[in-house]
């Protein structure tokens, strides 16, 4: 009996330590996760002219550590802070590479820092872009634009942008050899391409160079906000709405069919997704094609899934559809049909294997097909390009 009574004794004890560790353990986490300061647009201060550079430590595209000390050897240092997402900053890019190319030779270095917490950004505000702003999306940007400057990450901390205080991306800081701060603001006067009157960043660089005062030295600049890390319980409350939106499935004939895919008369772009509940890839892919819609679907665009689940499978199918807040326009075959009708109503190329996405453009042009798992960022560049650019 005293020996029941002390390894039930020694049990508790043994539950409570466990649950004291795991408090001990969770704390830390937590702790862990505050060390970071959530910095508060309201509270940052854009540098005054005049002030020395901050010095910063930031990991590049290139996988290389760059600080303040590692453009030591340029007269101009211009420190650019853009961003992947952003339509303003993709308008610039073309031309902050052509101001690179013009000045490399006349001891001017310029620096790009992208200040985003990508994890404080909506779906929403992503409506023109193929790429949101982490670390690996900022470095297959810098290979398809083959950028030729150097292109930070501050998204992590955010602690540099805290410290320069840029209010929109792009917004240009040039410093003097001495690292003080000679000019501050917007790149030029318009950000279409090819109707800017006013170069402000390339007037102020031939200033400083020949040793003249900048004037102006600030200027107000146009862009979109940075996304502090404040932001991101908005990104969380735009997926909590989704679960307020309805989603609803309905069966199509094969005439329905051959309708979704003339998109004749429409003003959209229809993206067509070919699935079934039992088809692996299908699921797989399946959250990134919804999250693509919530991106698009304020523009000229539209999403629609053919499910090609029996008839039967009605409530299987839509119950996945609400997990997936698929709010979007759904379909499941109509009972009856046969799968190679369905495949020839859809596609005569179609080789009919799931899943299948078709990209049509509002005269029943399929600019984009892929048969199998989607690559998405392939996808939604292909989304961004037809539906439009903001600088095109």
């Amino acid at each position: 009996m005293k020996k029941i009574l002390y390894f039930l004794a020694f049990a508790i004890l043994q539950t409570a330590c466990n649950q004291s560790t795991e408090k001990e353990q969770s704390t830390a986490v937590e702790e862990a996760e505050t060390d970071t300061p959530v910095y508060h647009a309201k509270e940052i201060k854009t540098l005054e002219i005049g002030s020395k550079a901050p010095d910063f430590k930031l990991m590049g595209v290139d996988d290389k550590e760059y600080t303040l000390s590692s453009f030591d050897g340029a007269d101009v240092l211009a420190i650019l802070f853009t961003c992947n997402h952003c339509p303003t900053a993709q308008a610039y890019e073309d031309r902050v590479k052509a101001y690179v190319n013009d000045y490399k030779d006349k001891g001017v270095q310029l620096v790009a820092i992208s200040p985003n917490a990508d994890k404080a950004i909506r779906l929403d505000e992503l409506g023109y872009t193929d790429l949101s702003d982490s670390f690996d999306e900022m470095k297959i940007r810098a290979k398809d634009k083959n950028i030729n400057y150097p292109y930070l990450y501050d998204g992590a901390t955010q602690a540099i942008a805290a410290k320069y205080g840029p209010v929109a991306t792009p917004h240009i800081f040039l410093f003097d050899s001495d690292r003080k701060l000679q000019y501050a603001g917007r790149i030029d006067d318009d950000e279409h391409i090819g109707k800017a009157k006013i170069h402000d960043l390339r007037r102020a660089t031939d200033q400083m160079l020949a040793g003249e005062a900048v004037e102006p030295a600030t200027t107000k600049t146009f862009g979109c906000s940075v996304k502090w890390l404040e932001k991101e319980a908005g990104a969380e409350k735009e997926r909590e709405s989704w679960a307020e939106e309805d989603v609803q499935l309905e069966k199509a004939n094969l005439a329905k069919l051959k309708e979704i895919m003339a998109n004749k008369e429409a003003e959209n772009y229809r993206l067509v997704n070919v699935w079934a509940t039992w088809c692996g890839p299908c699921v797989a892919e399946f959250q990134s094609l919804v999250d693509s819609d919530k991106m698009y679907r304020n523009r000229d665009f539209e999403f629609v899934t053919i499910s090609a689940d029996e008839e039967k499978n009605f409530d299987k199918t839509l119950k996945f559809l609400e997990k997936k807040y698929a709010s979007n326009t759904n379909y499941i075959l109509a009972g009856g049909i046969n799968k190679y009708d369905m495949i020839e109503a859809v596609d005569p190329n179609w080789q009919g294997a799931l899943p299948y996405t078709v990209l049509i453009a509002p005269d029943g042009e399929k600019v984009f097909t892929q048969m199998g798992e989607i690559n998405i960022l392939e996808l939604r560049k292909a989304i961004a390009d037809h539906i439009g650019r903001y600088y095109d």
